[in-house]
């Protein structure tokens, strides 16, 4: 798929609708899955992946092609993610580190999560960590996102992204052999 040609499909009123339809085929799965590491619930998934489309279709013209437009992608996706999750934490009175026990502790009763014990093990693990570390640990575990790709999502630099990583997966295994 022609990147460029496809932004201009979308940016242009006449094939706006057709041009959506080609992006949603080519990304929904990607971001679903990038937005459930993040909210770790189905349904809200869901939720955000359809608040995630709203928002590009309605800001498409925004896009000034200065980062790929699957990193512009991303960054919403990840953004709609963290709204989420705070605003849920607002809803229920409670600290987003509390949020995400709590969901990781229901994920065993979640008919989507087909993980074994190992699976759940980690996302125990991942959920200890801070934010931004469970962040770039799911794009580069689990998506295999380069480090220069992250940057561009996350607004952030290269070594600041490797720091990340590497403190996550020492949190990470650190858990897993002491629980």
């Amino acid at each position: 798929m022609d990147e460029k040609l496809l932004v201009a499909q979308l940016q242009d009123k006449r094939s706006i609708d057709l041009a959506f339809k080609t992006l949603v085929a080519e990304y929904k799965e990607r971001l679903y899955w990038h937005i459930r590491k993040i909210v770790l619930v189905h349904d809200d998934a869901d939720d955000v992946l359809q608040d995630t489309f709203i928002k590009i279709y309605k800001n498409i013209d925004n896009f000034k092609g200065e980062s790929k437009l699957y990193s512009w992608l991303y960054r919403i996706a990840t953004n709609e993610s963290i709204t989420f999750l705070n605003k849920k934490a607002k809803e229920l009175q409670i600290e987003s580190e509390a949020l995400q026990s709590q969901m990781v502790n229901n994920l065993r009763s979640d008919v989507y999560f087909e993980g074994d014990e190992i699976q759940y093990k980690l996302q125990k693990a991942i959920a200890q960590l801070p934010q931004k570390q469970q962040i770039v640990f799911n794009m580069r575990y689990y998506d295999e996102i380069k480090y220069e790709d992250m940057a561009e999502i996350l607004e952030t630099s290269v070594g600041a992204l490797k720091a990340s990583y590497h403190h996550a997966a020492k949190k990470i295994e650190e858990f897993v052999l002491n629980h």
